[in-house]
């Protein structure tokens, strides 16, 4: 099954953010496109804001006048929906809600040919439930595209239960044929990048409820250690409070409230108070005019330990003992293939985040995930009050020494990135298993759509397959709620890593 032929017209129905994105990315590609929103005069309005969009792609480079005048000429607003009667591919991005979604489609069945592909372009709501009343809902399906359509790559294509292969196979060569990186995935609420990114704004809040670190803090150390372009709590107040907030209820409540999806009380309350994000000048940070991001905690300066031991190579976090050897101070190794932990001159043990608490053993620091240690510039630290200033002071000097800043959080289990990772990749196995999308596209699509620096099964594959399992495993032992429970899927993953090892 081959793309649309671009002398097909296509048509948009909703002319808002998404909308005009959508249309847009149709339109450069080289069909006639058709817009149209049932409120007066705003098919027209859109049409005038795509032109100035195509202005200015051409006095950027990015485009040549010539095809900027003959994509003006192929884009026409439509008063009435029937005017899109001879349209192959219609693309819905109207109001989220499900009735709104249910009523267009069905005046649409009634108007276009047989073989128009019908799309929605919802992030939230059931591809199934929006098609479940057509009389043909086999060539019904999600095309989910993200925003800004015309700048992301990233298409979810979405089948619902009654979607049929050729439709499917038709939008997906359609989406790359306009120059998008699709991805295939089964209609499951979220889909892939809504439903397996939960984790990253749901940890962050949940360290933060725990009052273990405050906003700044918890984004530094997510994207100066963990590799991430930003953090859960800039980047939510970008998206928008409300919005993000209400993709996570959605999905809870799609899933039947189930805990792993929980929405955080403390983002609650900020959409209650209607600090929004950006778009209403305060969020977890002010936006206002003069305002000042403020700073993580940093610590201040501590002298570095003149020796350590190692004990075993440090799992995923290896990299450190080349690190330290660099950095003047020696390492002598401990015959242990398995340990993560370094004993420092003070006889207290600097150990990499597992699950557990710092509070749990006698003079433990714990030290959080990076995604690289070489390149890292920001590491955590956590400690209970239990342990010595001297141990709390030498594992500061000791990653100074290497050039990071140190943030000292609370003891909580995981720290941060290291129970942010391991969540994700535990909901990505899930994922897989019960067959939403492959596992390339799962990973394509949590590179592309949320801009992780890997995806989750690349990044499994980095930490070793037993990690994820490891960490959540002690979480869960520590909170009852099932929050952490590892899935079914990734408990048989470990096991199976664990029996291939024994057998090499």
């Amino acid at each position: 099954m081959t793309a649309l032929d671009l002398s097909s017209p296509v048509a948009v129905v909703g002319t808002g953010t998404m909308g005009q994105g959508i249309a847009q990315v149709a339109l450069v590609a080289g069909h006639p496109v058709r817009l149209y929103d049932a409120a007066p005069g705003r098919a027209l309005e859109a049409a005038a804001a795509i032109g100035a969009r195509l202005d200015r792609l051409v006095d950027k480079g990015r485009l040549d006048p010539a095809a900027r005048d003959a994509a003006r000429a192929r884009l026409e607003p439509a008063q009435a929906l029937t005017e899109l009667a001879d349209c192959a591919l219609v693309v819905e991005a109207v109001l989220e809600r499900l009735d709104v979604k249910q009523r267009l489609f069905g005046e649409l069945e009634d108007i276009v040919a047989e073989d128009c592909l019908l799309a929605t372009n919802t992030s939230s709501l059931s591809v199934t439930a929006i098609g479940g009343a057509l009389r043909h809902p086999g060539r019904f399906l999600g095309l989910h595209f993200f925003n800004p359509a015309p700048l992301l790559p990233l298409v979810e294509v979405v089948s619902g239960f009654a979607t049929d292969v050729a439709s499917a196979t038709r939008a997906y060569e359609t989406a790359r044929a306009w120059g998008k990186t699709p991805v295939a995935c089964a209609d499951t609420p979220g889909f892939i990048v809504n439903r397996i990114a939960r984790p990253f704004y749901a940890e962050a809040f949940a360290v933060y409820e725990a009052q273990a670190a405050d906003p700044a803090t918890i984004d530094a150390v997510l994207r100066e250690s963990g590799g991430f372009r930003m953090g859960a709590f800039e980047l939510t107040d970008l998206i928008g409070q409300d919005v993000n907030e209400a993709v996570t209820h959605s999905v809870w409540q799609s899933f039947f409230q189930d805990v792993r999806f929980t929405p955080s009380l403390a983002q609650r309350r900020l959409v209650e108070s209607g600090r929004l994000g950006r778009k209403t000048g305060h969020g977890w940070y002010d936006h206002g005019e003069g305002a000042e991001r403020p700073e993580p905690h940093t610590a201040d300066k501590e002298q570095p330990p003149a020796h350590v031991v190692a004990e075993g190579r440090l799992g995923p976090a290896r990299e450190l003992l080349t690190l330290i050897r660099e950095a003047g101070i020696q390492v002598r190794e401990e015959d242990e293939d398995n340990g993560t932990r370094l004993v420092l001159p003070s006889g207290g043990q600097l150990v990499l985040a597992d699950g557990q608490t710092s509070g749990e053993f006698r003079d433990v620091v714990y030290f959080d995930l990076a995604l690289d240690y070489r390149k890292a510039t920001r590491i955590a630290l956590a400690a209970s009050q239990d342990t010595s200033p001297r141990t709390l002071a030498e594992a500061t000097g000791l990653f100074q020494a290497l050039g990071k800043d140190v943030s000292v959080i609370g003891d909580v289990p995981g720290m941060i990135v290291a129970r942010t990772v391991a969540r994700i990749i535990d909901l990505a196995h899930d994922a897989l298993v019960k067959g939403v999308a492959t596992k390339e596209d799962i990973d394509t699509a949590m590179r592309l759509g949320v801009n992780y620096p890997l995806g989750p099964f690349e990044w499994d594959d980095r930490l070793g397959h037993d990690f994820a399992f490891e960490v959540l495993d002690e979480m869960h032992d520590r909170d009852p709620s099932g929050r952490y429970a590892p899935s079914l899927a990734l408990f048989r993953h470990s096991c199976a890593a664990e029996r291939r090892e024994d057998a090499s």
